[in-house]
């Protein structure tokens, strides 16, 4: 994964949404950022997921069950997410430059070259009118590493 400036030194605003092993629900962030080097939060949430949908989830685990209905629920439940962290933070969706969009792993094994995250980007796009970015792991697992593509990026800021 290759550093892009998404703005030339100009600060936008950024959604960053994470869904976890845990299967409690979605962490969402409001983020000012030029895109390389300034980067401050500006707002958070977590919306827990209902027990219903947890069970649900943790029945598609290791690639199994019902697809394509589970993917569509995780993309709407994190439309919601990403519309009541808006609504919260007194924001536009049409202030948003970008949402980068995780996704639920359900299936990773590194080792073989194989990772797998539920979520439909174009969905959660469409739903929210912000560009959204995904499948941030296939690439950086395709390529030999561990699927955690932004975390040497963190770290390397962190170390500044």
């Amino acid at each position: 994964m290759q550093s892009t400036c998404l703005s030339k030194g100009k600060i936008l605003l950024a959604v960053g949404l994470m869904s976890g092993t845990s299967l409690d629900g979605i962490d969402a962030a409001l983020l000012a950022t030029d895109g390389e080097t300034f980067v401050k939060a500006k707002d958070f949430l977590s919306f827990p997921y209902s027990a219903l949908f947890r069970r649900k989830l943790r029945s598609v685990l290791g690639g199994k069950g019902p697809m394509p209905e589970i993917e569509r629920q995780i993309t709407e439940l994190h439309t919601k997410a990403v519309k009541l962290l808006l609504k919260k933070s007194g924001v536009s969706n049409k202030k948003v430059r970008v949402v980068g969009f995780h996704g639920h792993t359900i299936s990773h094994q590194p080792q073989l070259k194989k990772t797998w995250q539920i979520g439909d980007g174009s969905l959660l796009a469409r739903q929210t009118g912000i560009d959204v970015i995904f499948d941030f792991r296939s690439n950086d697992v395709a390529r030999g590493g561990q699927g955690a593509p932004l975390v040497p990026l963190f770290h390397k800021e962190l170390a500044k």
